[in-house]
């Protein structure tokens, strides 16, 4: 049972949360190449603005603030869940080589399957997810060993030789191809929000609205997962089933994140080590902290990086990087 006063607490540092985010999208919806006023934005909501004012707040701002939002949301799930039922504080998709199948598997269909616009953005997700499907089956395989069973801190080795290995062969795919598609995936690989547009949206959120109440429902199982395994399975629970079904769902939420954002890193990392710091290491109360993590700190990113330099900005990827890379350095070194 969870004590009352911890409930509490959640819910307070779920309120800042929620607060710390609306303001974030409040500034971001008036900053960036084409300034919209403060004052406009609410006129401009009701239906009382330019055609400007309304072009660049409904057909530009809005939809990337939700799609930002969304694919941070779903990398911090997914990692939150790599980490409980690796029983590894390291594991991340973008880390373990997750993002770069999912990579991999873009770049091989943008590259040379015929696209149509409109079923392109639907595709896009499904295909990265084969890829990093794939790619996760690969990593558990040499990670496991008959004799001493699966190996956690062999997942991080196992994955960061095929993230790099993966790395070489989108080098190899795009040496090729055309500028146009060179230039789009490596706008991808760098983290940009490139799907920045309503239909994008909804090619992200039928995952999340599936993958968001599943995965809660099965906190409890991933508090189980997380202990030593001769305690799981006498009390009774399948390992290696759990195990798989939740590795899917992590691996789906990851694959529909990156397939609209790009390649992100590190926010699967970060947010729940900062949600289980705020209300402790049960799933049931750090989950919906770190995925609200996740969301506000990409955003943040997203509006840092486009409004920092030069009119193109630097994308948010990079930006994650700059704060995700030394906190990894230190996880590394503190385990």
């Amino acid at each position: 049972m969870i004590h009352p006063s911890v409930i509490k607490k959640q819910q307070l540092i779920l309120i800042i949360l929620s607060a710390l985010t609306i303001f974030t999208i409040f500034i971001s919806l008036g900053i960036g190449a084409s300034s919209l006023s403060y004052n406009r934005l609410l006129p401009t909501f009701l239906g009382n603005g330019t055609f400007k004012e309304e072009f660049v707040l409904f057909s530009i701002r809005l939809p990337r603030i939700i799609i930002t939002f969304l694919a941070g949301m779903a990398l911090a799930l997914s990692g939150a869940i790599l980490q409980s039922i690796t029983r590894n504080d390291l594991a991340e998709p973008g880390i373990i080589g997750i993002n770069s199948g999912a990579g991999v598997a873009v770049a091989v269909f943008f590259l040379f399957f015929p696209i149509e616009a409109g079923s392109f953005t639907y595709l896009i997700p499904i295909f990265a997810f084969a890829g990093a499907f794939f790619t996760s089956v690969l990593i558990y395989f040499f990670s496991y060993k008959r004799a001493t069973g699966f190996q956690p801190i062999r997942l991080v080795l196992v994955g960061v030789g095929f993230s790099m290995a993966l790395s070489g062969i989108m080098i190899v795919l795009i040496s090729s191809a055309e500028r146009e598609k060179v230039d789009f995936i490596a706008k991808w690989l760098s983290g940009n929000i490139w799907g920045s547009d309503w239909i994008f949206i909804y090619s992200i959120l039928p995952w999340l609205i599936i993958l968001i109440p599943f995965v809660f429902y099965k906190a409890k199982r991933l508090d189980l997962l997380s202990l030593n395994e001769p305690v799981v399975v006498g009390l009774g629970v399948s390992i290696n089933k759990e195990r798989v079904t939740l590795l899917i769902a992590a691996i789906a939420l990851a694959s529909a994140a990156v397939s609209v954002a790009g390649s992100i890193f590190f926010i699967g990392l970060m947010a729940p080590h900062i949600a289980k710091a705020l209300v402790g290491p049960r799933n049931q109360l750090f989950l919906p902290v770190a995925i609200l993590i996740g969301g506000w700190l990409l955003l943040l990113a997203d509006t840092i990086g486009r409004n920092i330099v030069g009119p193109d900005g630097i994308p948010a990827g990079i930006v994650v990087a700059f704060i995700g890379a030394p906190y990894f350095i230190y996880l590394l070194l503190k385990k």
